[in-house]
């Protein structure tokens, strides 16, 4: 039979080392920071046993979650992005290849034509692409029906029209969006939806929310992930790749289709696509991945309690991790394993801003645990630095003798690492060492930025008490570091 994604296997510290892409379901959706299964699934068979209880605090994609529960862990999850709340239910709880499909179907039929003849033009045929240049539309992109090749065609009067036509268009299905001045990631304080996606894109998106709306439980969810994995491409922040090959004299007029980077970075030369091929194009992406994953799905517990008293299944907390884990009781966890955001590198929930908004989810980013380089944040290192102590203080209290602490973390100075002191000092948690995993840095920003990361690190903690993570057994991984201060110092 063939594999599914989601199929057991026994991971080796080789897997860890060396892990593989991200495929089908764990491909389907941007997220920033996905970790490597590998990693994940290797110390979760290696160091608990069925029915004990991971926790990851920071939730993030939901990878962590999932993993745990497909074998036979009790999981908590906890984030303050509403996003990683819902792609995380997405996870446990998929729609059937057939029943999502059908519903793709119902809704081509209904508003294909409705948002095609928002690009219609002149000769009759439809736009694919609007090559712009600032505020001006330079070049329209048509495809002959049945063919690959594109048509380039000059705009005219009609395109212009036909565009302005929408302006001022007013939303109806999505909240307004909370921007804050951040150079980091080039968005501001008045920023609005109508900065990141064109009038007709966002009438466009209302049609299909519309749709949407008529769906219910996980198949609703997970066509609004097909809206929100597809809405970069539906935005203004589709660069356009010129000069392709100049550094191997190879230089092309070609133009190609770029795609949306970190940030919110609307440049001079970029695309406006069709919203309905974007949607349509990310919903052939799903169905091909439900179609090749085994489905099963999970108790989610309404609360803490439930959980204790219980066998399996997991909790999800749309909420500060530091509030939520001061009600989880002593010695209860056997393996803390997580991602937070590291200093100030990605600013997840300013970034997520427009997918929360499309769901029509609220944000408390005030209880955010970052460095925002957004000023009217006020959110500091210090104090970053303080809230990090909380949180390891916490994992200390709640980690079973025998249990482990994995932490994947790095930070471009050392003042960020400030918060590992506490191992140190007040603590029953011991440092057992560390390794990189290069992998981290896949972003054109990211890469190209002064100082931007290369790798990642997995912190490897466990209880004083505990007889398991032997030093030896890691030893031989390339850039092993035994000592903390090799890193934070």
């Amino acid at each position: 039979m063939q594999q599914t994604l989601f199929d057991f296997e026994q991971k080796t510290l080789d897997d860890v080392i060396n892990p593989d892409t991200y495929k089908g379901i764990y491909s389907f959706h941007k997220y920033w920071g996905k970790k490597p299964l590998e990693s994940i699934n290797y110390f979760i068979q290696q160091y608990t046993t069925e029915s004990d209880i991971i926790i990851d605090p920071f939730l993030g994609s939901g990878f962590i979650v999932h993993e745990g529960l497909r074998m036979n862990r009790r999981v908590i999850g906890i984030d303050l992005n509403p996003f990683s709340i819902e792609h995380t239910q997405f996870l446990l709880d998929l729609p059937s290849p057939k029943e999502y499909i059908s519903a793709i179907k119902n809704i081509e039929a209904s508003i294909k034509e409705k948002t095609y003849s928002s690009y219609m033009l002149e000769n009759n045929t439809i736009a694919s692409h609007y090559l712009w240049e600032g505020d001006s539309i330079k070049q329209i992109w048509s495809k002959q029906e049945n063919k690959r090749t594109r048509i380039e065609i000059e705009p005219t009067d009609f395109d212009r029209n036909l565009f302005n036509s929408y302006r001022n268009y007013n939303v109806r299905n999505i909240r307004d969006a909370h921007f804050f001045t951040n150079s980091r990631i080039n968005s501001y304080t008045t920023m609005t939806l109508s900065d990141i996606f064109t009038d007709r894109a966002l009438r466009n998106i209302d049609l299909i929310i519309d749709e949407i709306k008529k769906y219910s439980g996980a198949l609703q969810r997970a066509l609004y992930l097909t809206l929100t994995s597809s809405s970069g491409q539906m935005s203004s922040m589709v660069f356009a790749i010129t000069n392709r090959g100049k550094t191997q004299n190879k230089k092309s007029e070609k133009i190609e289709v770029g795609s949306w980077v970190i940030g919110f970075w609307r440049p001079e030369l970029h695309f406006e696509i069709n919203v309905w091929n974007c949607f349509e194009s990310r919903a052939k992406k799903l169905y091909n991945a439900l179609q090749n994953t085994s489905r099963e799905k999970y108790k989610i517990h309404s609360n803490l309690s439930q959980l204790f008293h219980s066998t399996a299944g997991c909790y999800l907390a749309n909420n500060n991790c530091l509030d939520e884990l001061n009600t989880i009781p002593d010695n209860s966890i056997k393996l803390v394993c997580t991602d937070p955001p590291h200093s100030d590198r990605i600013p997840y929930l300013e970034l997520s801003e427009i997918w929360n908004s499309i769901l029509n989810k609220n944000v408390s980013f005030e209880k955010e645990i970052i460095v925002s380089n957004a000023k009217e944040r006020n959110k500091k290192k210090d104090n970053y630095i303080n809230d990090m102590e909380k949180f390891i203080g916490e994992v200390n209290r709640i980690l079973k003798t025998d249990g482990i602490f994995l932490l994947y973390f790095n930070a471009r100075d050392k003042e960020s690492w400030k918060f590992m002191k506490i191992i140190e000092k007040a603590s029953d948690l011991e440092f057992c060492g560390a390794f990189p995993l290069e992998y981290s840095a896949t972003s054109v920003v990211q890469d190209n930025r002064k100082g931007g990361m290369k790798n990642d690190y997995i912190l490897l903690m466990k209880h004083k008490k505990s007889k398991v993570l032997n030093e030896s057994e890691f030893s031989f991984i390339p850039g092993w570091i035994e000592k903390l201060t090799e890193i934070t110092l």
